[in-house]
């Protein structure tokens, strides 16, 4: 059973990662606890738009045991292997290898201290080192294969040397660590060269950083394509949205007709009070009748997956996987009862009013043989927590103590603790929760952990290999 794994990504972000097998079924439940202090609830952020703004994701083929994509014996006999599969080998390594780069800088951009900041980007030097050393070990000599190799080359140096930079610009100050530092430039000054002695990029697009950053992004959706998926998305209950309307409408007129007989049977005569008694009906029918249908599609929606979303193989254009997207604001009586049980045993302190924001996932992979070389699917979804922070306080207060009798003050800002619990169900088998405390202010995520959860309920477990994700 595949697992899922949260880590914070940039300020206000965090991203959730999951992987899926051929023939997977699996309903996966976010709900944001929210304290009503923030204002975060329906009248000041509308689900949908949060969801088009602020939750984005991919979904691309992994696989855990493909380290290289020219590994010896793989491409021995050029006979065996042809253009395509050996584009699809190293598109699956190049992508991964971006991947694995903006997550592992990501995670050491998020350390604050010099001595651990300055080992782990030292670390992150290494790795990169070994790995496209091991990557341009087994350049292709055909024509036909290094046209494509030289393209995942010259986007992954780039990239690399982007991403360390990058770090170094925003690096804690400290005058002890020259040698981790002259580490990490020596790595990029090589690099630099590296692409002009191969001549990857012309000097006009070297001179105009418009434009290495326009082709570098070609390069990227060069070599995304065949690992990853191409998506159809499609909102659902459009017809059910139009039928509602109608009903809405017949009822309200079936209701306005009825009292415009009876105010004619009442009033004979075209007279003044018949067209003030016709002219209040009117009213009311414009005020009701929007209300009414509202309330309407409220109670039909309730429930009800928001899109749905097809995923295909973009070299063959078959389909490999289906999903059902949720999301909207719930009541606490909606919720289900191991969420509930675990809310309930929450500190007396954390039990404050709350707004809940539930996002649903439900996916179904097809019962088919990925391509070669592929073992699952990798899913991520980033989440955006910047909608949330706009209506958050700006800490004004001030912390005062004394000392030999002064008196001095600290400025202190104001945080806020919003709780995620996830809740995965797939087939025969029964639910598994996790669940994490997310402390955040107006600019940034300060914390992002995982919470103990209560006794009896069933977490979600990790399986080997997960930490790679």
């Amino acid at each position: 059973m595949s697992k899922i794994i949260v880590k914070q990504e940039e300020a206000l972000s965090f991203k959730l990662v999951h992987q899926m097998k051929s023939g997977d079924q699996r309903r996966l439940d976010l709900f944001f606890i929210l304290p009503k202090e923030m204002g975060v609830n329906p009248q000041s952020l509308d689900p949908q738009e949060y969801a088009h703004s602020a939750i984005a994701g991919r979904r691309s083929y992994f696989s855990t045991r493909l380290h290289l994509p020219l590994v010896q014996g793989r491409f021995v006999s050029l006979n065996k292997r042809t253009v395509e599969e050996f584009r699809l080998y190293l598109n699956l390594f190049a992508y991964q290898f971006a991947i694995a780069i903006e997550t592992d800088s990501n995670e050491v951009a998020q350390i604050k201290e010099p001595e651990p900041f300055y080992e782990a980007l030292s670390e992150l030097c290494e790795i990169v080192t070994q790995l496209l050393k091991r990557f341009r070990r087994n350049e292709p000599s055909d024509p036909n294969w290094k046209h494509y190799f030289e393209n995942a080359d010259n986007y992954l140096s780039w990239f690399c040397e982007q991403r360390l930079l990058k770090l170094l610009s925003h690096a804690p100050r400290s005058s002890e660590h020259s040698d981790a530092i002259e580490q990490l430039l020596g790595l990029c000054r090589a690099e630099r060269r590296y692409r002009e002695e191969k001549n990857y990029n012309s000097e006009q697009t070297l001179a105009d950083p418009n434009r290495i950053s326009n082709k570098m992004l070609l390069m990227r959706r060069l070599i995304q394509q065949g690992v990853v998926l191409k998506e159809e998305l499609k909102t659902l209950g459009v017809g059910l949205k139009k039928a509602t309307t109608g009903v809405s409408t017949g009822i309200i007129m079936l209701i306005v007709s009825t009292l415009v007989i009876k105010a004619q049977g009442v009033l004979s005569g075209l007279t003044l009070a018949l067209v003030l008694t016709l002219a209040v009906i009117y009213a009311f029918r414009e005020i009701f009748k929007d209300d009414m249908r509202n309330a309407m599609w409220r109670r039909l929606q309730k429930g009800r997956p928001r899109w749905s979303r097809i995923l295909r193989d973009t070299s063959s254009q078959a389909v490999i996987g289906r999903q059902l997207i949720w999301i909207d604001f719930i009541k606490s009586a909606d919720l289900p009862k191991g969420v509930s049980e675990i809310l309930s045993r929450r500190n007396s302190q954390n039990r404050i009013d709350t707004e809940i924001l539930h996002y649903g996932l439900s996916a179904r992979i097809a019962q088919k043989a990925f391509l070669t070389g592929y073992s699952s699917l990798q899913e991520q979804v980033n989440f955006s927590l910047a909608p949330f922070a706009r209506y958050l306080e700006r800490g004004k207060a001030k912390i005062y103590k004394e000392a030999e009798g002064k008196v001095s003050s600290d400025s202190v800002e104001r945080r806020y603790q919003v709780n995620l619990i996830l809740m995965l169900r797939e087939p025969q088998q029964p639910p598994r929760f996790a669940r994490y405390k997310i402390t955040l202010n107006r600019s940034q995520i300060v914390d992002l952990s995982e919470s103990p959860l209560p006794e009896g309920v069933l977490p979600i477990e990790p399986e080997p290999g997960d930490e790679d994700l």
